[in-house]
């Protein structure tokens, strides 16, 4: 009699545990639901999927709806930069299986299965003793891989894990997509705006040019504006196209060390004429680092701050651009700064600067541009762990800092 209740009393408490663990499931799935920013979102998933399955770290695997690679999106704590370059096979995966074959998998010793791919853990400099892989299933689409990792009490995965993971890998699959549904109308409708203007600008150049009675040199005054708008078109899609990879997370960066000192120079050669056209002078105390990230990408952030820098400046002003040491939270960074003389930006509109679209209203009409460029570099500089800031004030000119990691 004494064994059957004490069995009864096992049972009762295992039935409060698991219903306690769905209704946390539940709870996390609505605030899932709610999110529709991308990083939260991940972050969210991966702090339930340790929290339910009581494991040391988690990880999501997304399959990359371009290249159909598959890729890990997050990791723990980990910044996505630091896992974003690492592509993980079909064939000789775990995840891969998982994806293939849309079925979980539970691997008590990770050493000891074919399918293990070690190559992350050397990556991350993580040791994965036993795992839970779950996949992360869509609309009847498999769209990643959901895992728990390292058992914390030092127990097995069970069958209750693997329900309770695969439940919340489906409900973070379909937040996942909703998310990215979002963004893309959200940035869709923002895209279409901005078209209307220059579309607007053909057509009633068109028009005119239509009429018989439309004098030589008015037609060719008409044809500049019209080529003008064609070169406008032409940057607003390219700027739409890599604010839109930034932002779903799309962009690999191509990591190498290189000589910030040596883009420096080359970009400030591509902007000389440019700024002379304007009478500006463009000075450089430029000290060498050895900096460690996307040299594209990092190309593409100081011509943006050095155009306008030169677009917003004064005739006859100038342009100063250094290069220091700084320490943020006991780490050394290479700090670049590029300072103009230009009208400033107040403090209002500072607030909003890189947001998408977003024009100062006092220099609108000083030059023309998407509004996108300081929103995309602010991606590009933060998934390098940097920051991107500015000081100004009105009448004073602005100083942008941009804070890169020096290579180890």
């Amino acid at each position: 009699m004494t064994v059957t209740n004490a069995s009864q009393g096992n049972d009762s408490r295992t039935f409060d545990r698991l219903l306690a663990r769905y209704e946390r499931i539940v709870e996390i799935g609505q605030q899932l639901n709610s999110m529709l920013d991308h990083v939260s979102l991940l972050r969210r998933i991966i702090a339930a999927a340790t929290e339910l399955t009581e494991t040391e770290s988690a990880s999501i695997l997304l399959i990359d709806p371009v290249t159909g690679e598959l890729r890990f999106e997050l990791v723990g704590t980990l910044n996505s930069s630091d896992v974003e370059s690492i592509v993980v096979p079909m064939e000789g995966s775990i995840a891969g299986w998982v994806v293939s074959h849309g079925e979980p998998r539970v691997i008590e010793d990770v050493r000891q299965d074919s399918n293990f791919y070690s190559n992350v853990d050397d990556q991350l400099k993580f040791h994965t003793r036993n795992l839970l892989a779950v996949p992360m299933r869509a609309h009847n689409r498999v769209i990643g891989a959901l895992e728990a990792v390292n058992k914390r009490t030092g127990e097995r995965f069970n069958d209750d894990d693997v329900k309770t993971l695969s439940m919340l890998a489906t409900q973070a699959a379909i937040a996942i997509e909703n998310a990215r549904l979002f963004q893309q109308s959200d940035f869709m409708a923002e895209v279409v705006h901005e078209l209307r203007s220059p579309l607007a600008a053909l057509r009633t150049s068109m028009s005119l040019l239509l009429r018989p009675e439309l004098p030589a040199d008015k037609k060719s005054t008409t044809i500049l504006t019209m080529q003008g708008e064609i070169e406008r078109l032409i940057q607003m899609t390219s700027d739409f196209l890599d604010l839109a990879r930034l932002e779903s997370g799309r962009v690999r960066l191509n990591i190498q060390r290189f000589d910030l000192d040596v883009l420096l120079n080359e970009c400030i050669d591509i902007v000389r004429q440019q700024a002379a056209d304007k009478t500006i002078k463009i000075q450089a105390q430029i000290e060498p680092f050895l900096v460690e990230g996307d040299r594209g990408k990092i190309k593409q952030v100081i011509l943006n701050l050095l155009t306008n820098a030169i677009k917003y400046n004064r005739e006859g002003g100038s342009i100063q651009v250094a290069t220091y040491l700084s320490i943020r939270h006991d780490e050394p960074f290479a700090e670049l700064s590029v300072a103009d003389t230009g009208y400033g930006i107040s403090k209002e509109s500072q607030k909003k600067l890189f947001q998408k679209f977003y024009r100062v209203e006092e220099t609108a009409d000083v030059a023309q541009g998407t509004g996108l460029g300081l929103a995309i570099a602010k991606h590009i500089i933060e998934a390098h762990k940097g920051m991107i800031t500015l000081e100004s004030e009105v009448g004073s000119g602005s100083n942008f800092f941009v804070t890169l990691p020096l290579s180890s």
